[in-house]
């Protein structure tokens, strides 16, 4: 700071001549003492024109220009004024200060003028007045230098001033000065650099002439010329020297401090346009001295600095005549490089692989082979900007390098073209690459750079059909396949013009999307099918194409000999193949071609129905010799019976079949195996799935309206009958044929609810079908025994050690449950058998966890006390369990009651904070849970504990989520099961009892006090110290209702025969936070029903007589009465004292409503709830106190070489 106001005085002292310096003060000094009028106004008007941008910055310059010749201090003055309000600031620098202060006292005055209410400033400010406001800010500085490059920046006063006010401003502890004087630094420093180049290449040419002059005979040459030459170039060094001392004024004042500045958008600002320098003017700039410190900020912990120095580098990479001076840099940064395109940011990963392109661009030895790889895997990747700039990576690396003798040559077809090579290396990559399963992300990924031989069909066409040539190696059969795979995924592409699932935020999908006719035009792909009729993956992928074909080819191209040839080829396979993904290709394919809009149809309609009478035919005939009785049937008979009933399954899903009445021989079939028991396991599978389809069909028809009575009446015959052939299935031995009949029935059962008549389908009520209560018993034994079981009790024969096949089971698992929970959720089966769900909650948290969550959350949605009856059933169906493995007297500290207790934890959290939402909710739990504690009786006598009372220390973990008012009403309900000897009882076997009245009564009966944390009676005691006292105040209405019904309490106390057992009172001075306060009789006491003699006593307590005789028991009355009336008296007497204080400290949230009431992680107060968190973001600088915490510096070491950005996975 001292060196630049050394620097402004020696500019105010320099080089300027007396009468000028006279002629300036003078005109000045009248202007500047109305500085407020006058000057302020034109400062204004410099801002506002900036500001919106509507006048041309050119003639705003040459304004500005004009009054600086005229009086150079005063137009110096308001540029001065303009950046400082350019700032946000308020305040104005006068011509008194700008004589007589240093640079620092002027920031200083100016930083006190500062808006102390908003932090915002003009670079920060959002709407439409200030939306351009940065890009004309930038505008102005550069068009100033530009037309004041040929003298006024070299009058050694304006650019010193300049500089050395920007220099101090982007030192200031205000953010607003130091963001904004840096990018005026910043942008000043580029027009700078543009104008030192500009110098140059003055200097380059006028060399060029001299030394041409010069070397003319003596003659011819023109000394006078020399001469003039010379002196050109002594004043283009001049000012070349001029500019790079301000260059470096701004480079070591500014740009050295703020590129590690504590904000990140002060950093981005210097790394954006060093790069900018570095590439405008590379002689100067582009060296090790400057590529450092991009270098260094590609460790930001920001992803918009690093961003900023991965597209300075690209502009730098771009231009292959900078490659040489880059050496050095890309040899000792390019592992960083490398190892961002797994960024966190996904803006950052894409540009992160767009550089590395340009640099293997640039030059192939750079990049390592392992350095490739890295980015190769990631063509796979889910977000598909990443793996579109992967696939152009890899399209350059392997795709991009052809022979110019290819060029040169005539353009070739088929198996000789150029991109046979290029297609079978795509292959070979998708081979090396191990994801077989994954080619349409790879196809996705290349398709934008790729497109031209991912579309030669025909060249993949010829690869498969046409033998190799001379010297050239024939494809393999894994080679074969994923050719086939990539060829089936690029039509697919081009026919649906999306992205794969996953990619959604890809491209759009073209609603002009076209079929493709490339393959049926050039060479009928239909030859491959019969050369590999016999690969059953092979052919699978190839019958899929006619999906994406334009069919209508076949007529308009005359293609009707080879639409016949298809036919029968598909024809041949499903005579051929029994493998189900095979047959259900060939009846997708049929599906396509069978379209009433294609004039084809008659003619595929004919070969489809020939093939189905024949095969519908054959399993007639076969299945009666099958069944025959007397005879056991053999294993040829029992697979052409499979055979032909798969191909007939595989069909019926896609095709309708009703008029085969395939209904009654597989019924036929299903009873048969019920009664036999040796029916093969794939046959009764698919026998179930055909019935299930049958069934599927029988309701499109009949929800059409077009059908009769009988048509319906005969469906839900068949329905229900199947239905109960399912159950039956259920207890079968296979486990594989349970699955199946457990998952058709979930279907049915859903399908065939009360539902199906939503939607105006009235007609449709006597399919209704409501399961009895002995299949909802199977349903949930099935899932019982096959779900909730552990991982090494589902591997069968040790065929399950491999991961692979633990995961799929562990799906299939998930499907089955999901199945369940979708009848509990549509209300199919009753909601209690969600219980038997739920208390896995804990136990199978890593498989099912969220499904169950799901689960619970739906079903409360639907009917939240009945959501949380079943919550409860579940935990006391725990309970039992325990008991029946522990016994009676178990120890409380044991894990399975523990478990317990934190599986009613979890069940708390999931309500949620909002108490009114789940009020009644929790007033039943609470309710049903009080009734099961008091259940059993202990068979000992009345002086023991009952057997589930250890119960209420696992309810008492809802009781946080109980209303202040509520919690007296269940303190009252739980009263009603104690007796007199209970209420007396201090022993350990007690203590969950103890316990649970505590956490009733706290936060109930005192206000200001819970039972969870202290914090909250902490914080209301300072708050209430703090509160003015009551004195000379009008009482307010609660606060005298407090007081009267607290008296009222205190006498009914005394009046009361058993102290503790006495209604909790109704007090009227709580203020609740919400809108509505709620009266003591609109508590939920209806949960909570009471018989007349009760409520007498509650509401009458009878007066007992005096007597002159204690005994022993009632002299222990006398003392607990006295205790507990002194107890009342303190905590009246505090309340009075209090004041206005009460009212303050009930405003506060109840603590105990949001702690735990256990131990527990702290992450766990998220789960399950139903709000949303808000994100305060804080202004950038709001006062002056931010300002005076700041260091000077604002050097942050935390904000660079910060090498955690690269612990987090970016898939």
């Amino acid at each position: 700071m001292l060196t630049c106001d050394v620097i402004m005085l020696q500019a105010k002292k320099g080089k300027k001549g007396p009468g000028e310096k006279g002629k300036g003060a003078g005109k000045g000094a009248g202007r500047m003492n109305g500085h407020h009028q006058e000057n302020g106004m034109e400062n204004v008007m410099l801002f506002e024109v900036v500001r919106l941008g509507k006048s041309a910055m050119q003639s705003v310059v040459d304004d500005w220009i004009e009054s600086y010749k005229h009086d150079r201090d005063v137009a110096l003055l308001d540029l001065i004024n303009f950046f400082i309000q350019c700032s946000g600031c308020k305040g104005v620098v006068t011509g008194e200060m700008f004589r007589n202060m240093q640079n620092s006292e002027i920031i200083r005055k100016m930083t006190e003028e500062f808006d102390e209410d908003s932090g915002d400033y003009p670079l920060t400010m959002a709407g439409p007045q200030w939306k351009k406001f940065k890009s004309s800010f930038c505008e102005f500085i550069g068009v100033l230098v530009r037309q004041c490059q040929y003298s006024i920046i070299y009058d050694e006063y304006m650019m010193d001033t300049v500089i050395s006010l920007l220099t101090g401003l982007s030192d200031s502890q205000v953010r607003a000065f130091r963001h904004t004087s840096t990018l005026a630094a910043m942008k000043l420093m580029t027009a700078l650099v543009n104008v030192a180049l500009n110098l140059s290449i003055n200097m380059d040419n006028t060399q060029r002439q001299y030394e041409a002059e010069r070397n003319k005979m003596i003659g011819k040459r023109a000394n006078d010329r020399l001469e003039l030459l010379l002196q050109k170039r002594k004043e283009l060094q001049e000012n070349q020297d001029e500019i790079e001392n301000m260059m470096n004024a701004i480079f070591k004042g500014v740009f050295v401090h703020r590129y590690r500045d504590a904000i990140a958008e002060i950093r981005a600002i210097c790394i954006e346009e060093i790069g900018v320098w570095m590439k405008m003017y590379s002689d100067a700039f582009l060296n090790d001295s400057y590529l450092k410190y991009v270098g260094w900020t590609m460790h930001d912990k920001q992803g918009e600095v690093r961003l900023k120095c991965l597209t300075a580098l690209q502009g730098l990479y771009h231009n292959r005549e900078l490659n040489a001076k880059l050496e050095l840099f890309t040899s000792r940064f390019k592992d960083r490089i490398v190892s961002m395109t797994l960024d966190k940011e996904y803006d950052v990963a894409v540009q992160a692989i767009k550089l590395l392109t340009l640099v293997l661009h640039s030059s192939d030895e750079v990049l390592t082979a392992e350095d490739c790889e890295s980015v190769y895997h990631l063509v796979y990747s889910a977000h598909r900007p990443v793996a579109v700039a992967a696939g152009e990576f890899l399209f350059k690396k392997l795709f991009s390098h052809r022979d110019p003798e290819d060029d040169s040559m005539p353009k070739r077809r088929g198996r000789q073209s150029v991109n046979a090579n290029l297609i079978k290396t795509a292959v070979f990559f998708f081979l090396e690459s191990e994801l077989h399963e994954h080619a349409a992300y790879l196809v996705d990924s290349m398709w934008d750079c790729a497109a031209e031989i991912l579309k030669d069909w025909e060249c993949m066409i010829s690869l498969l059909l046409d033998e190799p040539l001379p010297g050239e190696e024939a494809l393999t059969d894994r080679q074969e396949t994923a050719l086939i795979e990539i060829m089936l995924c690029t039509i697919r592409q081009a026919a649906e013009c999306h992205p794969p699932v996953g990619r959604g935020t890809g491209k759009r999908v073209r609603p002009d999307a076209t079929r493709i006719g490339q393959p049926l035009k050039t060479d009928p792909w239909f030859h491959t099918l019969p050369v590999y009729s016999v690969d059953a993956e092979k052919v699978t992928n190839l019958l899929q194409l006619p999906q994406f074909f334009d069919l209508e080819i076949y007529t308009t191209g005359r293609l009707e000999k080879h639409l016949d040839s298809l036919l029968r080829q598909i024809r041949e396979i499903v005579e051929k193949h029994t493998d189900t993904d095979v047959l259900e290709a060939c009846s997708k394919t049929y599906h396509a071609l069978c379209n009433e809009e294609f004039t084809i149809f008659n003619r595929v309609d004919i070969a489809r129905s020939q093939l189905l009478d024949e095969q519908v035919d054959k399993f007639n005939r076969l299945l009666e010799d099958f069944l025959q009785e007397g005879e056991d049937p053999d294993e040829d008979d029992a697979y052409q019976v499979l055979s032909t009933l798969k191909r007939i399954t595989a069909f019926h899903n896609a095709h309708d079949l009703s008029k085969w009445d395939l209904f009654t021989s597989n019924y036929k079939l299903l009873n048969t195996g019920i009664e036999n028991g040796d029916m093969p396991e794939q046959i009764v599978i698919h026998a179930l799935q055909c019935t299930h389809y049958v069934i599927l069909w029988s309701l499109a028809k009949v929800s059409e309206g077009t059908s009769k009575k009988e048509d319906m009446l005969t469906l839900r015959k068949q329905m229900r009958a199947f239905c109960l052939m399912c159950q039956r299935y259920l207890t079968s031995v296979n486990t594989a044929v349970k699955e199946q009949a457990f998952t058709i029935l979930c279907d049915l059962l859903l399908i065939f609810s009360h539902q199906i008549i939503s939607g105006g389908r009235e007609a449709l009520e006597p399919l209704v079908y409501t399961p009895e209560a002995s299949l909802q018993s199977d349903l949930l034994n099935f899932i019982l025994d096959h779900v909730f079981i552990d991982q090494d009790e589902d591997s069968n024969n040790g065929q399950q050690d491999d991961e692979a096949s633990k995961i799929e089971a562990l799906h299939k698992r998930r499907n089955l449950l999901a199945a369940y929970c979708k009848l509990i959720i549509y209300n199919v089966v009753e909601m209690n058998t969600g219980a038997d769900i739920f208390k896995q909650y804990m136990r199978y948290y890593n498989d099912y966890g969220d499904i169950i969550k799901e689960t619970m959350s739906k079903t409360r949605q639907i009917d939240k006390i009945q959501c949380a009856k079943t919550l409860i059933l579940s935990l006391q169906q725990l309970f039992n369990e325990m008991l029946s493995d522990l016994g009676p007297s178990f120890d409380r500290s044991s894990s399975a009651f523990c478990g317990i207790k934190e599986l009613a934890r979890r069940f708390s959290l999931t309500f949620g904070l909002d108490q009114l939402k789940t009020r009644e909710a929790i007033a039943m739990l609470h309710k049903d849970g009080i009734e099961f504690a008091f259940k059993e009786p202990n068979p000992q006598g009345e002086g023991h504990p009952p057997l589930n009372l250890a119960f209420l220390d696992i309810l008492s973990e809802f009781s946080s989520k109980l209303m202040r008012q509520d919690k007296r009403t269940v303190h009252m309900y739980l009263e009603r099961f104690m007796t007199f000897q209970m209420a007396l009882q201090r022993e350990d076997c007690w203590l969950p009892l103890i316990s649970y009245r505590n956490s009733l009564q706290a936060g109930g009966d005192d206000d200001t006090m819970s039972v969870v944390s202290g914090i909250s009676s902490r914080g209301s005691s300072v708050r209430s110290k703090k509160a003015k006292p009551a004195t000379g105040k009008r009482k307010l209405p609660e606060e005298e209702s407090s007081s009267s019904s607290t008296e009222v309490w205190m006498n009914r106390e005394q009046s009361m025969q058993t102290p503790i057992m006495m209604p909790s009172p109704h007090l009227t001075s709580t203020i609740m936070r919400e809108p509505k306060r709620l009266r003591p009789e609109e508590s939920y006491m209806g949960v909570y029903t009471m018989t007349p003699d009760q409520q007498q006593q509650h509401t009458h307590p009878q007066t007992p007589q005096p007597q002159h005789h204690q005994t022993p028991l009632d002299y222990k009355q006398q003392q607990e009465r006295a205790m507990n009336y002194a107890k009342l008296r303190s905590n009246l007497q505090h309340a009075i004292r209090r004041g206005t204080g009460l009212m303050e400290d009930d405003e506060e949230p109840i603590v105990e409503d949001v702690m735990m009431s256990s131990e527990g992680r702290i992450e766990d107060l998220n789960e399950g709830m139903d709000f949303d968190t808000m994100d305060i973001d804080l202004p950038p600088s709001k006062n002056r106190r931010e300002r005076s915490e700041l260091k000077p510096d604002f050097f942050d070491p935390a904000s660079i070489m910060d090498e955690s950005v690269l612990g987090v996975p970016m898939f």
